[in-house]
């Protein structure tokens, strides 16, 4: 196949115009890692940058020494050209990528150094271009042939004494075909091997290491690596190693060999070594892949270190590096105090909150040391309170003497793990106070937010690992829940607050129950167009289900609002709520959340319609703006409807139910509302865990009520597109489950099912239904299920159903009435002949019918059957059944056996088995062939 006219350019060497005049050669861009973590990025998710709790705001460059975008900023950022002197061949081995590839690959570029399409590189906004994306395609295109040509110009490039341009180019554009698609590329060994020398090599630029090491982990695993960090000095180099070395796994030990060597390396203390700050994220990935490969020495040096980063650091602002140019001075001015984020001057330690200009190492150590404090604080005591003395804190906890013990910490010396607890929890204070402030920017209060989440969780490790904490938290966390309730734009954060309370009310004595439902009752009926907190709160009451306790009540009454979180974020919510719909359900409100489920797209259109009568939330509608809906919007302030949408949208369960059919014509014109149809595919999944659920203690009285609820909502559903057939294939199979379940249903709900099997308007869509009732009648209706059940009622059944096999068969299809399935009109001959079995009186009026069934002259029209292969369906089923009644004993023996029948040992034994009796049966009706007519 050939290449696209502009597929050839990635592989071009530096320097090659095409015939517009543009070059396509990569600039060397520079790595943004300053005050970083030290490592690269992630490459296949085996990076060790760990979660960084960053705010880098030092001073921007100004406009004349900022570098213009250079030819790969524009390139990436403009369309394509429409040709290109270079021409080459698509490759078959690359199929395309999927899209979520395609943004991990936007990452790993911006951790290597250059980000197409973002803002800053290309001067563009928009995160991906369609220059972009047709880089990437050229990535993915290229052939083995082509990419072993192109490693052999990386190789040449390497070996130069001096590594220029050139070679950052070449590697990036290396980088760039690795890493966009998902199947590893193969490199040559002689490339291999060089890219681990350029970046072990302690002469080369940090960026072209910064390129090996990217494109050695995006070849993880290798076999033939021979990295090795027990000679690297350099921490910023020793972060680049370890970062390929960890994303080996551990065959070799390496994850041990790369703890040892960081923590050599941490343990120096001259002034003029080589700062830890990259080490940071190593030490963190570490714990988390290896946390027995360090030694209790260890750990306690570091919790040292930690302390004296997180409680000392200097409280004056870093120096400005100056450039030592024309207007360069010797006379600057004297750094001052850093300051708050209100702009006031810091009177308290340093922290993550604190602003500045600039930055010394230790402000950024600081930075670094709270990012990684909760997962070192875990790693540090994993066992929580059953740790040695855990039992003597404990009996302190919930005493006077746990207070007074908590007052003279400060007057002792503490082992390095409690002196850690002892600064994290002064840390975790100051960060609480600090989010009281007013930021004068947006971006620090986000930070605020963010900064505050952790403390809160760092705070509630610190009390599961010491209870002497509990009590001097709970003032500071009392106050901040109060706070938080009246700020709508920190309702995420009330989540680790909740949490708290959840993991420690009890052994506090504090009522969590005002907490929670204040958490479940308004923030899902203001907040469920956040995704991100809907999914959070969602997990929240999955994961704590244990702890709710005597609270549980209060999550099951709260499940309308729940599902308001489902109705608008379905798609990435329904798995959690298959979790969490078991927890939901009990007898009192079984019945409420099954209507709540059939309704759930009618609600999805009714907070659209909410969102829209409310004033705006954000510049950027949260509906779908392109679907105008005026006459809806006028109707849904009647009061007719007023009613209606009050009990839709309703924050707890009532214990009533309502006839949503006015509201379902109300809001019909936002049925084909995109997040509609989305809830609507995610309601059979839905259906089927609360089926599971309910049948596990559903009693008789529960099952009658769900079973005539499925009768009464079969045709009464929200009309979205393909919703009601869906629906209805789960409705079906969960009617017979819950009349195997208690085959008396059928006796009990005689009336109902009368009336249900009555009405052919609508066969086609409730076709499903409609044969699962009949199936559930023919095989219950008896004495062997219920004594109650007598020959009356087999006649008035028949009766119905004969009327409703002729109507279907022998009328021709019209828009009243649709035609009807051939698995329905099988169905429904079926269940004739075993009535017509357990009343024998019964027999000729449905031989007569069958008769005429299995004859192609004397069948119905053909157009009420599909096709000519579903009415010879009919036929043999009507000719099988007939055969039956020729010898009215045997069918009954056939079609009621009785419940020995149901065991496996009268189907394996030959002298009673039902083939056997079968056989015997069609061998003595074929020498009767003259008994009936036809």
């Amino acid at each position: 196949m050939a290449l696209r006219p502009e597929a050839g350019r990635l592989l071009t060497p530096p320097g090659t115009r095409n015939p517009s005049g543009r070059t396509w050669g990569l600039e060397v861009l520079k790595s943004r890692g300053a005050g970083g973590c030290g490592v690269a990025g992630k490459g296949r998710g085996s990076g060790v940058s760990g979660p960084q709790v960053s705010r880098f705001r030092g001073p921007q460059p100004t406009k004349a020494t900022r570098n213009p975008p250079g030819p790969v900023a524009r390139a990436l950022t403009a369309p394509p050209p429409r040709t290109c002197s270079t021409k080459a061949h698509w490759s078959a081995a690359c199929p395309p990528r999927p899209r979520d590839a395609t943004r991990d690959a936007t990452r790993k570029w911006r951790a290597a150094g250059w980000a197409p399409g973002v803002a800053g590189v290309g001067g563009g906004g928009d995160m991906f271009t369609a220059g972009a994306e047709s880089l990437l395609h050229q990535a993915r295109d290229i052939r083995d042939e082509e990419l072993k040509k192109f490693c052999s110009r990386v190789v040449n490039l390497l070996q130069k004494e001096e590594l220029g341009p050139d070679a950052v180019d070449a590697l990036q554009r290396l980088f760039l075909i690795v890493s966009a698609t998902k199947y590893k590329r193969k490199l040559e060994d002689t490339c291999v091997h060089l890219l681990q020398t350029t970046l072990c090599s302690p002469k080369c630029p940090e960026q072209l290491q910064l390129l090996c090491a990217s494109i050695l982990r995006e070849m993880s695993p290798r076999d033939d690596l021979s990295l090795s960090c027990d000679h690297v000095q350099s921490a910023r180099q020793l972060s680049l190693v370890a970062s390929v070395l960890l994303a080996q796994g551990d065959p070799k030990g390496e994850v041990r060999s790369v703890g040892q060597r960081v923590f050599k390396i941490l343990e120096s203390r001259q002034p003029e070594g080589p700062s830890p700050r990259h080490l940071l994220p190593v030490v963190s990935k570490i714990t988390h892949l290896a946390p027995h490969t360090l030694h209790e020495d260890q750990t306690n040096q570091l919790s040292k270190r930690l302390v004296d980063w997180l409680r000392y650091a200097s409280v004056q602002q870093g120096v400005a590096h100056t450039s030592g140019g024309f207007f360069s001075t010797p006379r600057a001015r004297q750094p001052g105090p850093v300051t708050e984020v209100d702009g006031a001057v810091a009177t308290d330690f340093f922290t993550v909150l604190s602003t500045g200009q600039h930055f010394t190492e230790d402000q950024w150590l600081n930075v670094q040391a709270f990012s990684m404090l909760r997962a070192w604080l875990l790693h540090s005591d994993p066992e929580g309170p059953s740790a040695p003395d855990a039992d003597d804190r404990s009996e302190l906890e919930g005493s006077t003497l746990s207070v007074l013990s908590a007052g003279s910490t400060a007057g002792r010396l503490l082992p390095p793990r409690e002196r850690l607890r002892e600064k994290a929890f002064e840390y975790c204070q100051r960060l609480a106070e600090q989010s009281t402030r007013r930021a004068l920017r947006k971006g620090d209060s986000d930070l605020q937010k963010a900064c505050l989440v952790e403390a809160v969780l760092v705070l509630d490790v610190l009390c599961r690992q010491d209870p002497s904490f509990l009590y001097r938290t709970l003032s500071c966390l009392k106050a901040l829940h109060a706070r938080l309730c009246g700020d709508p734009a920190r309702v995420r954060t009330l989540l680790p607050v909740a949490q708290f309370f959840l993991n420690h009310g009890e052994a506090a004595a504090v009522d969590s129950e005002a907490i929670l439902r204040h958490l479940l009752t308004r923030t899902p009926s203001e907040f469920f167009h956040s995704p991100m907190l809907a999914f959070e709160l969602t997990c929240f009451c999955r994961d704590n289900l244990p702890l709710f306790g005597r609270n549980l009540d209060i999550l099951k009454r709260s499940f309308p609002n729940l599902f308001k979180l489902l109705a608008w974020n379905s798609p990435p919510l329904t798995a959690e709520f298959v979790a969490l719909l078991p927890s939901l359900v009990d007898a009192d409100t079984a019945v409420e959340v099954l209507h709540a489920l059939l309704d759930l797209p009618c609600l999805t259109a009714a907070l659209d319609l909410q969102l829209r009568l409310s004033p705006a939330t954000s510049e950027r509608p949260l509906w779908d703006p392109s679907l105008k809906i005026p006459s809806c919007l006028e109707a849904s302030r009647d009061p007719q409807f007023q009613g209606l949408l009050q009990h839709l949208l309703r924050a707890t369960a009532s214990g009533t139910t309502e006839r949503l059919g006015p509201l379902h014509r109300l809001l019909q014109p936002l049925a084909s509302c995109a997040r509609v149809v989305q809830c609507a595919q995610a309601v059979p999944t839905l259906l089927e865990a609360f089926f599971s659920a309910v049948t596990r203690f559903a009693d008789g009285a529960l099952t009658k009520q769900l079973a005539l609820l499925l009768l009464e909502r079969s045709d009464s559903l929200f009309q979205v597109p393909q919703y009601e057939a869906h629906v209805h294939r789960v409705l079906s199979s969960r009617f017979l489950a819950l009349c195997a379940l208690h085959p008396s249903l059928v006796v009990e709900l005689a009336k109902e099912l009368l009336e249900f099997v009555g009405s052919v308007s609508g066969i086609q869509g409730r076709g499903a239904m409609l044969a699962s009732v009949v199936w559930a009648i023919g095989e219950y209706l008896s004495v062997s299920w219920d004594r109650r059940c007598t020959v009356e009622q087999i006649n008035r059944f028949f009766e119905a159903l004969e009327a409703v096999l002729f109507e279907v068969t022998q009328s021709r299809p019209s828009a009243a009435l649709p035609r009807c399935p051939p698995q329905v009109v099988t169905v429904l001959m079926t269940t004739l002949t075993k009535l017509a079995s357990r009343s024998q009186d019964l027999i000729p009026r449905v031989s007569l019918f069958l008769s005429k069934m299995r004859t192609p002259a004397q069948s119905p029209a053909p157009s009420s059957t599909s096709c000519e292969e579903d009415a010879g369906a009919v036929r043999t089923r009507a000719a099988e059944l007939l055969t039956l009644l020729k010898m009215p004993s045997v069918a009954q023996f056939v079609l009621t056996p009785s419940t020995e029948v149901s065991e496996p040992r009268y189907h394996r034994d030959a002298n009673t088995a039902l083939p056997l009796a079968l056989r015997t049966v069609s061998r003595l009706v074929e020498k009767e062939t003259g008994l009936l007519p036809g």
